[in-house]
């Protein structure tokens, strides 16, 4: 690409505002559906990170079953940041750009401590998940509210997800 045309290519852009993907939902509510994408996606990403984290620093007698479940958790948790992202772009917005994006955007706290007990990260990660589907569940308000069916949809099904994952994690770290 010549450099002329890298600048007519940049002018463009800023040009256009509206991406002019086709959707028949408000584009009212498409604004207000793509916010809260940007968010869950956000807390999509710290959760899996930190669930990453707390599988890269498992330690102790149970070390082998806590390290697969985290990593079989993060793999689900990752696997619907595609689906989030996707989303926002099929009606018509705009989703994260960068690592920067992320943290603006995040609810659920990050976790940088050197050292936490296998317990507590399992306690920790549980809470974190009720908390997405807490925040999912009011997504889930707003795109009924606006006949996105195929985001509610999804949502729902998300929600069973994390739901799963934090049920797992309690039975894990109950004592009877």
């Amino acid at each position: 690409m010549t450099k002329e045309a890298a600048v007519l290519d940049r002018k463009e852009a800023k040009e256009s505002k509206d991406l002019l993907t086709p959707t028949d939902l408000d584009r009212k509510g498409t604004s207000q559906i793509g916010e809260e994408l940007r968010h869950l996606l956000a807390d999509t990403f710290a959760l899996y990170l930190k669930t990453k984290n707390f599988h890269w620093h498992m330690s102790g007698p149970h070390f082998r079953d806590y390290h697969l479940l985290l990593d079989e958790q993060a793999d689900q948790i990752f696997a619907i940041s595609d689906d989030i992202a996707e989303r926002a772009r099929k009606i018509g917005e705009t989703t994260l750009h960068s690592i920067s994006e992320i943290a603006k955007f995040q609810r659920l706290r990050d976790n940088s401590e050197s050292f936490v007990t296998p317990k507590l990260m399992l306690a920790e990660l549980q809470q974190d998940n009720l908390q997405l589907v807490e925040y999912m569940r009011e997504t889930h308000e707003i795109t009924s509210r606006h006949n996105d069916v195929a985001t509610t949809s999804l949502l729902e099904n998300w929600i069973d997800e994390a739901e799963r994952r934090a049920w797992f994690l309690f039975e894990t770290i109950r004592t009877l």
